[in-house]
Formats: structure tokens, C-alpha cells, sequence
């Protein structure tokens, strides 16, 4: 099921990316008193209520010529287009200025649902500040105020009016998806022509030649999959450019969509900062993740060349030492028949339970061996752990004191739990919780 998209834009200095930080709950954008801070959108998921969504926080929209000015109405532009509701989002304490006006002009020829928000309007007697904005011609503005979070539910109250009606995925529950997703020109449509033995996608040495995400059906050994090509992520400073515009969102749509995500890696350019962004896409999503290197024809080898490119993703990728690695090439169809089995396995190990009384013997065990931390005196006491869902694998572990769950402590009993279960290839996440 693909989220519905809310995109927030307006002025510089509005508080645009302080309601941001609101709604996803946490501090993801910068917030500074100082104009065109955020130049960059910056994607989130967020929940209210019963609906999932992710939002964009969009750099100011500016008139003048001040540096990054262009690539913030850029920027901004995208984010509109790509959204099913927009967030304009004015300061009260202003009133309506020139360039609300201008901006609000720019929204009129997006034809998309706009929510009017007068931020700032901190308490009850500030209210009749917001009547002058209904001169911009979006019904009725809602009073919010970002740094009290008054407000707030209100206005995704008012966005979740406008969201696309849910539907659902459209493949059975036993169909294996994946997705392919890595910076442009790195193999991944050649790799899925390749997979399925026909030129099935647009193949071009042209960075960004895909443009859509893209749905291929197929068996193997007696498995349906569907296999997703996505357009190549950019850098985003990079992503307005108009032949790959929305290929970041869309993208993130298929990760959604995913039950595995091949991180694919270009063997000839090694690894660079964005592959490491594109994979963190997947694994917070929480999907079973395999690193492909492609273009492993293209290079010289030694007998030490795999294991030494091996330890660099393991360097460069700490939060990825779950995730199997494979060599292949689609030019030469080297090691390409790994990959489908590969990735049937872990999807299982996405999908696997584990037995509450195994769990707790490996609990236990863990514990003998490395008894659970102190802080202040007071040691902390695992009761009861129990499977909670899967997809990824979810853990509660009951304790007298969940501050007193140290990352440490949590890192080592995941690593006890990886070492008895395969979980090779999937996330697993492990929630310490107060025992009523």
C-alpha cells in the first residue's frame, strides 16, 4: 500500500521545518532563526491517527537571488508535485506578505489540495490574526503554533480529508517482492533484464533513463516474485533536474511496497556517500536487504580482491553486517542465478517466528554469560521477551526499567538471538518495555 505524500512550503522562516520536527516526533530538520536554513527537502514517515504518510519539508520559497535561492524554489516545486496535499504555511505575527501572495499563485497551478496553516499564533487572543489570510483564497486558514505544538491535529485532521482512498496491494501474500535501488547507472535495469531473460526495461548509459517504478511478475523454481526497478537516487541537491525529478519519492514508494530491497553498488566507482544514504532508506523501512555488486566484469581481480571489497561494505556499511553480499555482473550473467534464492531466503528469515520458550533460553543464556548492566546501583532485570510481529522480526522485552536497557546491552542480545536463529539478510528490532 503506497502512503499518501504531504508536502509543507512557503516562505522562508515560517516555521516550516519546526511543525515538521512536530509531526514526525523527532529533530530531522535543523530549526535556526536564520532564512533558507533548510535547502534541502527532507523526507519523513509520520502517523495520525489511523493513516500512515510521509511528509517533505521544503527549503524557503524565495524571490530574491541570494545564494541556493534557485535550487530552493526548485526543490520546493518538486515537493508540490509530488505530494497529495500541501501544507502552505504562513507566520501570523507577519500577516499576508508579498511573497505569500506570489507563492500562493505558484499553489493555484498545482490543482492540488492545499491546507492553509498561520503559524505562530501562540495562544487564543492571537487568533483574529489569521483573518486577513483568507484573502490567499484556501477556505479557512487553521491557527497553529509550532513551538507550543498547538494546533497540530488539527491541521493533519484537515490533510487526512484529502488523502487518496486506501487500497490493496494487488500481488497474494505468498508473491516475493523486491526492489532494486541505487544511485543512477549503477546496473539496476540491466540487472533485471538480466533476471528475467528479456529486455524488459529501458537499458541506457545515461544516468536516470529509468523513470518510473516498474512491476515485473516472475517465476522461479516454483516462487512468484515481482520485481520493482526503480529510477536511480540522486544526490539531492541534484534531484530537480527534470529527468529524474521524482525518482527519490518514488523510489521510497517501492521500498514500501518491498518485502526485500537489493542495495545495488557499482563495483568500477566503489562506494560513495550515497549508497550509504540510499541503503539507510531500506533499513529504516525495516525490509530484508541484500547488497548487490554489480559491474564485477569491469574490474581487475586478484584472489584477495572479493574479500578485501567485502570488508570495505562492512566498514562502510555498520548498520548493514545482517545484509549477504553478492558479486555479480548483468553484462556477463556472472553468479546472477544467487540472487533469486538469495533472496527468497531472506525473505523467509523477514517473515520467520520464533517460539517464546526458545527466545527466552536464548534470553537466558545470554544473561548467564554477560550479566544485564548497572547504572547507579540499580541492575537491570529482563523478565519475559516475546515475538510481536514480524516483517521485520519485532522483540518486547519486559524489564523493571527500560532506561536502564543500554544500546550496548541490546546490540548484545540481538547478536545472541542472530547467532542461535538465521536471520541473515533482515532487521531485527528489539523494544525494551516497563513490566506493569
Amino acid at each position: 500500500m503506497t502512503k499518501p505524500v504531504i508536502a509543507i512550503v512557503g516562505r522562508p522562516n515560517v516555521g516550516k521545518s519546526t511543525i515538521f520536527n512536530r509531526i514526525v516526533g523527532e529533530r530531522i530538520s535543523i530549526v535556526e532563526d536564520i532564512p533558507g536554513v533548510t535547502r534541502d527537502r527532507i523526507y519523513s514517515s509520520a502517523d495520525w491517527l489511523n493513516h500512515e504518510f510521509n511528509i517533505i519539508d521544503t527549503g524557503g520559497i524565495d524571490l530574491g537571488d541570494e545564494p541556493f535561492l534557485e535550487q530552493i524554489r526548485a526543490q520546493a516545486q518538486i515537493a508540490m508535485e509530488e505530494a497529495d496535499v500541501i501544507i502552505f504555511m504562513t507566520n501570523g505575527r507577519e500577516g499576508v506578505t508579498l511573497q505569500d501572495e506570489q507563492i500562493a499563485k505558484m499553489l493555484y497551478k498545482t490543482k492540488k489540495p492545499v491546507v492553509l496553516a498561520v503559524n505562530k499564533i501562540d495562544n487564543p487572543d492571537m487568533r483574529e490574526l489569521i483573518y486577513d489570510f483568507y484573502s490567499l483564497g484556501f477556505g479557512e486558514p487553521i491557527p497553529i503554533s509550532g513551538s507550543h505544538g498547538l494546533g497540530i491535529g488539527d491541521l493533519l485532521d484537515e490533510c487526512a480529508k484529502y488523502f487518496p482512498k486506501e487500497y490493496e496491494d494487488e500481488y497474494s501474500d505468498d508473491v516475493i517482492k523486491f526492489s532494486l535501488i541505487g544511485r543512477p547507472n549503477v546496473g539496476k535495469s540491466s540487472l533485471v533484464n538480466a533476471i528475467l531473460g528479456e529486455e524488459r526495461v529501458i537499458v541506457s548509459d545515461i544516468a536516470g533513463t529509468t523513470r518510473d517504478a516498474i512491476d515485473s511478475p516472475y517465476t522461479y523454481d516454483g516462487q512468484d516474485f515481482v520485481i520493482i526497478d526503480t529510477a536511480g537516487m540522486r544526490k539531492k541537491g541534484k534531484i530537480y533536474e527534470s529527468t529524474e525529478k521524482y525518482s527519490v519519492l518514488r523510489a521510497l514508494r517501492a521500498i514500501e511496497r518491498s518485502d526485500v530491497v537489493l542495495v545495488v553498488l557499482n563495483a568500477e566507482e566503489g562506494i560513495q556517500e550515497q549508497d550509504k544514504k540510499i541503503a539507510g532508506y531500506a533499513h529504516e523501512a525495516g525490509k530484508g536487504i541484500v547488497i548487490v555488486v554489480n559491474k564485477w566484469d569491469a574490474i581487475e581481480k586478484n584472489e584477495r580482491t572479493m574479500n578485501e571489497f567485502t570488508q570495505t561494505i562492512r566498514d562502510q556499511f555498520l548498520f548493514l553486517d545482517y545484509a549477504p553480499i553478492v558479486f555479480v555482473s548483468a553484462k556477463t550473467k556472472q553468479r546472477l542465478s544467487q540472487i533469486l534464492p538469495l533472496v527468497k531466503r531472506v525473505s523467509e528469515n523477514h517473515a520467520m517466528r520464533i517460539q517464546s520458550s526458545l527466545l527466552n533460553d536464548v534470553i537466558e543464556d545470554a544473561i548467564a554469560r554477560n550479566p544485564a548492566p548497572t547504572d547507579k546501583g540499580k541492575r537491570l532485570r529482563i523478565y519475559y521477551t516475546t515475538q510481536v510481529s514480524v516483517k521485520p522480526p519485532t522483540f518486547i522485552t519486559f524489564v523493571n526499567d527500560p532506561e536502564l536497557m543500554h544500546f550496548s546491552y541490546l546490540r548484545f542480545l540481538e547478536n545472541r538471538i542472530r547467532e542461535t536463529f538465521d536471520f541473515e539478510g533482515t532487521p531485527i528490532r528489539i523494544i525494551p518495555r516497563a513490566r506493569e
